[in-house]
């Protein structure tokens, strides 16, 4: 088996035979997918292992819940929150039958023209998408009640952003949800994170902080957003879910990858004639330089996520899920 670490037996919810189903029919779903690959990448695998009991394990969640389930992912750039996404939205759709949505909480993020406004009046720093202070969480919020609170025939709309612009995508172009949901899914590197204490912020931890902060006003103005109304975007949240990044050389290692496939993306509008004076395409300087903005609230949340979250997936250096933690079990799984 190509994997390393399963689900723990004594959460694998539902019967046997449910899992089983699930598995079929997501393994047809991605059929296509695992042709065009040509390669074993233990997907499969994978699925019976983890994916599909833990959308059995958060079906039961759903079943015990009045209303749609909402369910936060955690992770640092490069951790896999998309991924993750993206493979419940396919085993709880197709192997549960749940109507699932999910946004991003980087498509909340301020334009680049209203960062440009808070670095002339706040802090530089904050022309810089990424950190509290830079999302526009109301608009969040109302994003999580109109599905939360959906008719049949209601629509949502939901914002996307560019980041090879870095900039919000016009309001034409937002996706749109009709109708209610069942699972509601928002994920973020930040997502679900804690204010620190002020004497924690008292010291720099990097270049960045020490060149660029040194009176801390960007991190105090940071800590301050995140102490306020972000509680209320993530009190919202039912289930968390924390993919646990080994270390911020693994997450300076998966953002620089992230940033080599928006470059072959880019390569390739440019081969077809298409502009792409426009897009932003960082070098390695720019990525240590970028993550650093992070580096404070992931050192954090590494710290003392893991054992809040309700279930927290470790990830070696291999970017393998090594290791299962549900800190929040369920009584009762079938």
């Amino acid at each position: 088996m190509s994997v390393i670490t399963q689900w723990p037996q004594d959460q694998l919810c539902l019967s046997s035979r449910e899992r089983d189903d699930a598995v079929a029919a997501v393994e047809k779903a991605f059929a296509s997918t695992l042709e065009s690959l040509k390669v074993d990448i233990g997907l499969v695998d994978m699925f019976e292992a983890i994916y599909v009991p833990l959308g059995a394990w958060l079906t039961c969640r759903k079943r015990q819940s009045e209303g749609p389930l909402v369910i936060g992912i955690n992770g640092a750039q490069g951790a896999g929150k998309s991924t993750l996404f993206n493979l419940l939205e396919v085993i709880l759709g197709e192997g549960f039958g749940l109507k699932v949505v999910g946004f991003s909480i980087d498509d909340l993020y301020k334009t680049y023209e209203e960062r440009v406004q808070l670095s002339g009046t706040i802090h530089p720093l904050l022309e810089t998408r990424g950190v509290p202070g830079t999302h526009d969480v109301d608009l969040g919020i109302d994003i999580l009640n109109s599905l939360k609170n959906s008719a049949e025939d209601s629509i949502t709309k939901i914002p996307v952003f560019d980041k090879s612009t870095d900039d919000r995508c016009p309001a034409a172009v937002w996706q749109e949800w009709i109708g209610p949901a069942d699972v509601i899914v928002l994920e973020g590197w930040c997502v679900g994170a804690l204010p620190q204490e002020p004497e924690q912020l008292a010291d720099a931890i990097n270049d960045l902080e020490r060149e660029e902060d040194p009176d801390g006003a960007w991190r105090n103005f940071v800590n301050t957003q995140l102490a306020g109304i972000y509680q209320e975007l993530f009190s919202m949240i039912e289930v968390l879910i924390m993919l646990k990044v080994p270390s911020m050389e693994a997450v300076f290692e998966w953002r620089s990858l992230q940033e080599k496939k928006l470059a072959e993306r880019v390569k390739y509008i440019y081969d077809t004639q298409q502009p792409t004076e426009h897009l932003r395409i960082m070098n390695e300087d720019q990525i240590k330089r970028f993550i650093q903005h992070y580096e404070r609230l992931t050192q954090e949340m590494l710290k003392e996520m893991p054992e809040r979250a309700d279930v927290t997936l470790f990830l070696n250096d291999n970017h393998k899920i090594c290791d299962i933690q549900i800190n929040n079990p369920l009584s009762s799984c079938g």
